[in-house]
């Protein structure tokens, strides 16, 4: 491993800036009269300024030695060349070269004073008007006080990457909010661990027992559990206890702090059923509306179709089918009901009954959109109905605020979808929070037919949307239970069933079958094997190329989670090569042709298709590959199915390497082949939810490889992470 080192120098240029989050390719003079390239986040780095700059030195493959700086100390040009090599550089909006010449003329070593102090002075210059004058002022004081900001940060050894957005959102006075209220680090959108902004209020004089501390504490708490465990709210006692252990504080103290910010509105507490339930005062606005939403919508009916019947026989001879008992009940209420849950395991006919209920919503004259949670799902959707299908976050006009860091959608109640009919699919990937964006966009009168499957794995946001209201029993539900024949003969759509039901998935293979399982209860031997499979064995006998392969494991942690698995698979499935650029990160590095998966929501990023449409945002899940790594290594071109996007190295954090993902990273999401490794892992993931969705992800081939008393475990296991949510109550007792 690399010792950190100190390297002190002048910036002579700036080969690369992201303005966005300050991540900067610099060359560098050393004082020692040595040239290096220097990477970090440096944000707006100009010529001429100085850096005492701590880091390692790394070797890049194409473009050799360079310093990775993980802090710097940062000093503005003090003599007139350098300060002149700065402004000409075009680091001051509104100060080009011949400008930087007459003011260094004019004011020598204290032009950078009299920028930033003294601005009525740039009058005097030939061409610099008043306005001029304070825009290069204002430019030159954001850059100071970010500065400031980085300074701050760093003596706290938090990232620098958070002084952009810090000064986005609090501009000039980004010091003195933190110095106020360094808790609102641990808050929207900055996410530093409570135990460091703690430790940094305690440096700042902040008392143990302070007021501001326990309520700090006491948010986190809610917003911790929302984010990590999928909660609503947190029952009172819970809450106080979780607080009292974070802060080790007295329970008098959290009471009291409770009860205050209760009074002020940033928690709610609510009797739900018999539990007092503590809300993050957004989290209740979404519930309530939510639930008061549907009721509206279930008092609201539409006028019945005559002749319903009638027109679902002619359906059924214009698509040749004819209805199962249950399907045909699926079509006729989404001829009655505003509202309809339409649930089902994989081959019980799901897919039939949606094209019907659109195919009667048109005979209606109903307008249809089609909706789904994630591009491969709308994708999915679009193609099995022969009509477009659009994600959620599109369809709603999903933007993001860079101010504040959250995120709006241009459809509301004000400016509702342009749809008599909306049909929503793969329901149990919807949180709270997106229902409730999604029902304030739908204008009255609109029906709406929820599609899914209850037995999968909840949503990653909070809540648990799709079971609560079938639950709740409040609206009209159609769960498809009858394995129709031609599916009954997959022995895929026989093990996810089996598994439904608690009992062991049939293992013993056939030579025509479309399940396998293979024992393998070594773990070098089960790596070997998934990778011999993918590289070999799939392509050449049963025709099936490894980029319609995905490797599924419950865990990304240990011998055979997905960061073992990646590494394997990597080296044998996109080798290195001297045609090839890559990029090291962490302990390994992307590869141009590699599969990647976007692991956290990014509303920043830009992206192009081919046909010129252009928009934002990468999401948690989305799977691309990369195309193209430019010769510095900071730059790559990544293709998410449709859609290209550029990445530049700082963002890297936000992908994986994608030839192996957890179950949980899959929902939404059906490939031609899966390869599920089963081997002993953390309990809370040896579940019948976590097998379940696995084995329904893959379309034409299922190979489980490891250990059957694992998969025996999981098969058995029902038992289910308990999620506080108050919507099914609300929607029983409203």
């Amino acid at each position: 491993m690399n010792e950190s080192q100190t390297v002190i120098g002048t910036v002579m240029a700036v080969i690369y800036q992201n303005e966005e989050n300050g991540y900067a390719v610099l060359r560098l003079v050393t004082d020692e009269g040595e040239l290096l390239t220097a990477t970090g986040c440096i944000p707006c780095a100009a010529p001429g300024e100085r850096l005492v700059a701590n880091g390692t030195f790394a070797v890049h493959p194409q473009h050799g030695e360079q310093f990775v700086i993980d802090a710097a100390d940062r000093y503005m040009p003090d003599d007139e060349t350098q300060i002149l090599n700065y402004l000409a550089s075009g680091a001051l909006r509104g100060v080009g070269p011949a400008t930087a010449q007459k003011l260094v003329a004019r004011f020598g070593a204290q032009t950078l004073s009299v920028i930033e102090s003294e601005p009525e002075k740039l009058r005097t210059i030939q061409g610099i008007t008043d306005k001029r004058a304070r825009e290069i002022a204002q430019s030159f004081r954001a850059q100071m006080g970010l500065r400031r900001v980085m300074e701050f940060l760093t003596r706290y050894e938090l990232p620098v990457a958070l002084a952009v957005p810090l000064y986005r959102r609090y501009g000039a006075d980004a010091m003195d909010a933190v110095r106020r209220n360094p808790y609102l680090l641990s808050g929207e959108p900055f996410h530093v661990e409570f135990s460091v902004s703690d430790e940094i209020a305690l440096s700042l004089g902040v008392s143990g027992d302070a007021a501001c501390r326990t309520e700090a504490g006491l948010l986190f708490e809610l917003s911790h559990n929302e984010l990590g465990g999928g909660h609503v709210f947190l029952p009172r006692h819970k809450l106080l206890a979780a607080t009292v252990q974070l802060l080790d504080c007295g329970t008098d103290a959290a009471e009291r702090a409770l009860d205050d910010l209760i009074e002020r509105g940033h928690i709610v507490c609510e009797q739900v059923a018999n539990v007092e339930a503590c809300y993050l005062a957004r989290c209740h606005e979404a519930e309530t509306y939510v639930a008061a939403r549907l009721r509206a919508m279930l008092s609201d009916r539409p006028d019945k179709l005559r002749g319903a019947s009638k027109v679902i026989d002619e359906i059924e001879r214009e698509q040749g089918i004819e209805y199962a008992p249950l399907q045909r009940r699926a079509v006729e209420l989404a001829a009655q009901e505003a509202l309809l849950l339409l649930t089902g395991g994989p081959g019980t006919g799901k897919t039939t009954s949606v094209r019907g209920i659109v195919a009667l919503f048109e005979r209606m004259g109903l307008t249809v959109l089609l909706a789904a949670p994630t591009g491969r799902a709308a994708q999915r959707m679009g193609e099995l109905c022969g009509r477009e299908a659009q994600t959620i976050h599109r369809m709603l006009g999903m933007s993001w605020n860079e101010q504040t860091g959250e995120v709006s959608f241009a459809k509301s109640e004000q400016d509702p979808l342009e749809a008599d009919a909306v049909i929503l699919d793969e329901m149990s990937m919807v949180d709270l929070a997106l229902m409730r964006a999604f029902l304030a966009a739908l204008r009255p009168g609109c029906r709406l037919v929820m599609v899914g499957d209850s037995d999968q794995l909840p949503s990653v946001g909070a809540g648990n949307v799709f079971a609560d209201l079938i639950r709740s029993g409040k609206l009209a539900t159609v769960a498809l239970t009858e394995i129709f024949r031609q599916a009954e003969r997959s022995a895929i759509v026989r093990s996810a069933h089996a598994v439904n039901d608690g009992r062991m998935p049939e293992l013993n293979n056939s030579a025509d079958g479309d399940f396998f399982f293979l024992p393998r209860r070594d773990s070098a031997r089960l790596v070997d094997t998934v990778v011999e499979l993918c590289a070999h064995r799939l392509p050449e006998k049963m025709h099936l190329p490894a980029a319609e392969i995905q490797v599924l494991t419950p865990t990304r942690k240990g011998p055979t989670g997905t960061l073992a698995l990646n590494r394997a698979l990597q080296a044998a499935l996109n080798p290195a090569a001297p045609a090839k650029r890559e990029r090291p990160w962490g302990d390994g590095v992307f590869r141009e042709g590699d599969r990647v998966m976007q692991i956290r929501n990014d509303y920043d990023v830009v992206w192009e298709k081919e046909d010129g449409t252009a928009g934002t945002g990468i999401f948690n899940g989305d799977v691309g590959r990369i195309l193209q790594i430019d010769p510095s290594g900071e730059l790559l071109t990544i293709a998410f199915d449709d859609r290209v996007a550029t990445y530049t190295a700082d963002m890297l954090a936000e992908l994986d390497v994608a030839y192996a993902t957890t179950v949980h990273k899959a929902q939404g999401s059906e490939y031609r082949g899966v390869i599920f490794v089963s081997a002993p892992c953390a309990p809370l993931l040896q579940v019948r939810g976590v097998l379940y969705t696995a084995i329904t992800r893959a379309r034409e081939l299922l190979i489980i490889v490891g250990d059957d008393a694992t998969v025996g475990r999981m098969a058995e296991n029902d038992r289910q992470q308990r999620r506080y949510s108050g919507l099914r109550w609300r929607l029983k007792n409203g």
